[in-house]
């Protein structure tokens, strides 16, 4: 849900609302009681991604980090025991 900044014209007080897109504007000023609160332009939704795959630097997810494989394991995904690529 989008947070919208509003701001009072009487007596300049600010609040922040989480509303849906289709919620009706607010209007009166919960500080003075005037209906002179107007909103004002708001931050919006910020997203952030966070854990070991994200890289901040290349701004994407890494599937398996580069030079690392794991034990026994070959490009085909299989054991090396029974890979086919050997």
């Amino acid at each position: 849900m989008p947070t919208y900044g509003y701001h009072c014209i009487q007596c300049k007080h600010s609040l922040d609302a989480f509303q849906k897109m289709t919620d009706k504007l607010l209007l009166i000023c919960p500080q003075c009681g005037h209906e002179t609160l107007r909103r004002g332009p708001g931050g919006g939704i910020g997203v952030s991604f966070t854990g070991k795959s994200f890289s901040a630097s290349t701004r994407h997810i890494e599937t398996e980090p580069s030079g690392t494989k794991p034990p026994g394991c070959c490009p085909c995904k299989k054991s090396e025991d029974s890979c086919s690529d050997k």
